[in-house]
């Protein structure tokens, strides 16, 4: 017969613990919560500022390692070209040394060497120049061209094989950039989102206004002479005040720091290197902002992350930063390194 036994009461002491653990817990998770207190509008600002310009130095290093890809890419693509074209003259070659034993066969029989390089194993073949000597001039000089366009495919081949392995490194190393610029963007949105709407449409409204003047008519001053190429840059900029900072932008309409300037000297018929760290060695340096003229690059911040269009009277014309829009701005507003004359 089964026995019938009441369930064990829990210990009141046990019961005791937990209940006080899991209060222990609660209040800490409370105190964490109160432990982060909530940042004022201007310390918001001031944190999504300093990400914002960390995100603009990786993007930075993203255009580097962009252009980077590009180019081998194309260095890829050239040398598989060059490489199927090789292996068709080589084929070509081939064929034509085969014509040729042919026709030694039918005037007489073929040539005991020439059966040997036609043989399953030519290339071992090429190795014993001795019995070069045994081919005609035409079939000795054929076997010389195979022999080189062999060793010319075998070091395209190579430089392929390398070019592609540094294509592959490069790939990762954009995409953990990228990964790097849009976590520096989240976190900025979340501490936006840490605001108020009222905050928020406050801070916004100041942005407004910042790309509102960039609009109307900013006096320029006088500054030194520009050449026709700077002047023709800057005009070309000056037509895009207004246009949204997106990374990575080149134009034409959305621009990166880097991206704004060399679309700019595009248009005026200057080729200029994708990044301001590039650009800061495009031309000839110019250290005191007094000799600055219109249309001069301005490079900014100690690792040269940030670039500018010289606008005269203490203005530059940039893509600021994201969530702004192209517009002028003061010389001083960042830390400026020098300027660069294309």
């Amino acid at each position: 017969m089964a026995s019938h036994r009441r369930p064990k009461q829990p210990n009141r002491t046990r019961v005791t613990v937990l209940t006080a653990t899991a209060a222990a817990a609660v209040a800490l998770t409370s105190q964490a919560a109160q432990a982060e207190p909530k940042l004022s509008k201007d310390e918001v600002k001031a944190k999504v500022d300093k990400l914002y310009e960390e995100a603009e130095a990786a993007t930075e290093k993203y255009n580097g390692a962009k252009e980077k890809q590009d180019k081998l890419e194309k260095q890829v693509g050239n040398l598989q070209d060059s490489v199927a074209r090789g292996q068709d003259e080589l084929n070509d070659l081939r064929d034509s040394l085969g014509t040729m034993a042919t026709a030694q066969y039918r005037s007489g029989g073929m040539d005991p060497s020439l059966q040997l390089f036609l043989s399953s194993d030519p290339d071992s073949y090429l190795a014993k120049a001795s019995a070069l000597d045994q081919l005609g001039s035409k079939q000795a000089e054929a076997l010389k061209k195979i022999q080189s366009k062999q060793r010319s495919l075998a070091q395209q081949r190579e430089e392929a094989s390398e070019k592609l392995k540094d294509l592959e490194e490069t790939r990762k190393e954009l995409g953990e950039k990228k990964k790097k610029i849009q976590g520096k963007l989240a976190e900025a949105q979340r501490l936006l989102n840490t605001l108020t709407a009222k905050e928020r449409q406050e801070l916004a409204a100041e942005e407004e206004r910042a790309n509102r003047a960039s609009t109307e008519r900013v006096d320029l001053g006088t500054s030194a002479s520009a050449s026709n190429r700077a002047a023709a840059a800057l005009s070309a900029a000056q037509t895009k005040i207004g246009s949204p900072y997106v990374w990575g932008a080149t134009g034409p309409n959305s621009f990166d720091c880097s991206g704004l300037t060399s679309w700019a000297y595009a248009q005026a018929g200057v080729s200029l290197p994708r990044t301001s760290q590039a650009q800061a060695n495009a031309g000839t340096r110019i250290s005191s902002q007094s000799q600055l003229a219109p249309g001069d690059l301005v490079i900014f911040y100690s690792d040269l992350h940030h670039v500018g269009l010289y606008a005269g009277n203490g203005q530059i014309l940039h893509a600021p930063k994201p969530g702004a829009n192209v517009r002028y701005e003061s010389i001083n507003n960042m830390p400026f390194m020098f300027g660069v004359r294309v």
